[in-house]
């Protein structure tokens, strides 16, 4: 089965060592919001409860919470992570975004 969210071999291990460190069952949630520079923005949290809808992706120990109105948003992208000079975070390659702020954070559609 194809998943409308895919998630980098990268993202996976980083998400699986923080999850590592906190209680069981914790799961990062990526949602989508209003706001931001660019009209709506990427929110990642820590949730330890699943709703009956939401989507939940598993990879290499890392499990990942999107619910259906996110998911809209979202559909064929893919969750990376980077480790540069300026620093890590998470990256959301969103092909449904027409544009974005410089710091990747916040998009339009």
């Amino acid at each position: 089965m194809n998943m409308p969210v895919t998630v980098s071999s990268r993202a996976a291990r980083r998400i699986a060592a923080i999850l590592a460190g906190e209680s069981q069952g914790a799961m990062l949630r990526l949602a989508v919001t209003g706001g931001g520079c660019s009209g709506f923005q990427y929110n990642f949290a820590l949730d330890g409860t699943r709703m009956d809808d939401d989507l939940l992706i598993e990879e290499d120990g890392a499990r990942i919470l999107i619910d259906p109105v996110s998911l809209d948003f979202l559909a064929g992208a893919e969750i990376d992570f980077t480790d540069g000079l300026i620093g890590q975070a998470f990256k959301v390659n969103n092909p449904n975004a027409t544009a974005s702020c410089g710091c990747g954070t916040s998009f339009s559609v």
